[in-house]
Order: structure tokens, then sequence, then C-alpha cells
């Protein structure tokens, strides 16, 4: 079972944010400065120069919680942290906010998706069973979850995400 960490920027609404729900329930651990995300960590931010593959391996994976519309202000930020950096491949939102929008997952979507690719489908489970929209977002995206999660690194996962987006 994989160590859950999500580092708050303090942007979302409180009643909306999926990673104060899954904190709440104990499924997560919130960070509330960087220096406190574990150095051995998966930190998933989409300025990632390499996608999310079945090679990567930690201990724990780390979501950067913030608002998509705030993200530009942390990119400089994001540059400097010294972590394992890594970004989504073209998935499908099925958040009541952005639902049908490629790339842009809420904070329980990431968690699930990294999950998935990396062979803890069991813990992806778990986490979208908290939400009554969980199940689509896995009807959604189950073809590239299934071949991300086959692929052999980060390049093969770039290859799959442009016919995936092509479709």
């Amino acid at each position: 079972m994989m160590q859950l960490y999500a580092y708050e920027a303090g942007q979302c609404d409180p009643k909306k944010c999926t990673a104060k729900r899954l904190a709440h329930a104990g499924l997560i651990k919130s960070v509330k400065t960087m220096q406190k995300i574990p150095y051995n960590t998966i930190l998933l931010v989409p300025i990632a120069k390499k996608a999310l593959s079945p090679a990567d391996s930690a201990s724990s994976i780390t979501v950067f919680d913030c608002s998509w519309s705030k993200l530009d202000v942390f990119v400089d930020t994001l540059r400097q942290i010294k972590r394992k950096k890594r970004a989504f491949p073209y998935l499908i939102a099925a958040n009541p906010i952005n639902y049908g929008k490629p790339f842009f997952l809420n904070s329980a979507e990431a968690f699930a998706a990294a999950l998935f690719i990396l062979g803890e489908q069991e813990q992806c489970q778990h986490i979208l069973g908290l939400f009554k929209w969980g199940p689509e977002f896995l009807r959604l995206n189950e073809e590239m979850l299934l071949a991300y999660s086959e692929a052999r690194d980060s390049g093969e996962v770039i290859v799959l995400q442009r016919l995936f987006m092509e479709k």
C-alpha cells in the first residue's frame, strides 16, 4: 500500500476539495509546507517533463493540490523542488466541476490514476469509493489506464497518449 500525501496550497473551496475529504477519511496525509513533501515521493505536477509510468518506483505519491486556474503562481517553485516529478498522461475528468475535460483531474482522480498505473488497483478503488462519480472515472478512462499500466516507461506512455488523443 502506497503512502499518499497532498500539498495543500489553500486555494480550494473546502466543501469541494477532494484532498480534504480524503484526509478526513484518513486515506492521505496533508502537508502545508513544501519542505514536508517526502523526499522519496513521486510528486504529481502538470509541468513535469516525464509522464508517470509503471517504471516509476517510490514508497509514496504526493499530489500538488491547488486550483487549476492559479497553477501558474507555483510554476517556478515546482521547478525548483528536488523530487521525482511526473505528469499525468491524457485522462478525462469525471468530477462534477471538470467533467469530460482532459487533463483537469482533481486530487482524488490524480491519486486513483497514479495508483492504477503503478499497479495498486485495490487502493485506487478504495480512494474512488468515497465519491459517487468514482466509478465513472474508471469507466471513462478504463482503456487508457489499462494501456498506461502496461507501458514499459514514460516514453511508451507518451506514445500511447498521442494515440488516445488522436481518437
